[in-house]
């Protein structure tokens, strides 16, 4: 009994050792590309899979959505303003097979090229365009990224612009800017205000003219106006037909 188990006992381990090494378990979000003596034969996942120890070699995909953070880069606009700029983005493996064969580390890959296009288009552009369509400019590094990305098996969902910095000097001209065009804005709107202003006061002046009535009443509103006021005001009344009498009378002298 012990010369069997002697004999048979290292066999059993050799065989749990082997059995081991030949069972792996890949979560839901796991796939395994699978290398047979060197050559690529499948991709398999999730769940229990065996494979032949020595002869076979498996490589772990992770396919959930990635976060990475762009580092921050130098940009000159084309307006010639050096800017800093950094970014996030978002992509996932949908190729497993791509992504091992094709690239040897798709995250150092994904990160160096959205370095390299995020200075590329940024630079394409004036710091006014950075400024105000930020949206516009990550859906163009989006597309360019998801395009570069395809043959690798990578798809990149996203990509946002988090910071811009400008430099103190740079930050003053564009307060100075935005304060001119404030004053701007506001000399403008004076100036419709006074052209509206005097285009009511030009209609009420016709308005008045067509009937002589509407003056005198007028008139009579104005010193009940300044009648409930406190104070030391002396109004002498002057009739509107005594006007129109002199100026006929200037008529008659003149002719």
């Amino acid at each position: 009994m012990l010369m069997n188990l002697a004999f048979y006992g290292p066999i059993l381990v050799l065989a749990l050792a082997l059995f081991a090494l030949a069972v792996r378990i890949l979560r839901e979000y796991e796939r395994g590309v699978i290398f047979t003596l060197g050559r690529f034969t499948g991709v398999k996942g999730p769940g229990l899979i065996l494979m032949i120890p020595v002869v076979q070699q498996m490589v772990r995909v992770d396919q959930r959505m990635a976060v990475f953070d762009v580092p921050s880069q130098d940009v000159i606009s084309r307006d010639n303003v050096s800017v800093k700029v950094n970014a996030v983005i978002y992509f996932r493996v949908i190729d497993p097979e791509r992504s091992v064969i094709q690239v040897e580390n798709f995250r150092q890959a994904t990160s160096e090229l959205a370095q390299t296009t995020l200075r590329s288009v940024l630079g394409k552009h004036d710091l006014d365009e950075m400024l105000s369509e930020r949206d516009k400019l990550n859906s163009d590094i989006q597309e360019i990224l998801d395009s570069q990305t395809d043959a690798w098996g990578i798809k990149v969902a996203n990509v946002e612009i988090k910071h811009i910095d400008l430099n103190e000097g740079m930050v003053r001209v564009i307060a100075r800017q935005a304060e001119a065009e404030r004053e701007r804005r506001a000399k403008v709107i004076h100036a419709e205000g006074e052209q509206q202003a005097a285009q009511m006061l030009l209609n009420a002046a016709r308005t008045l003219s067509q009937q002589p009535e509407a003056m005198q009443l007028r008139y009579l509103s104005t010193l009940a106006m300044i009648g409930t006021q406190n104070n030391s005001t002396i109004v002498f009344p002057f009739p509107t037909e005594l006007g129109q009498v002199l100026r006929n009378l200037t008529g008659k002298n003149a002719a």
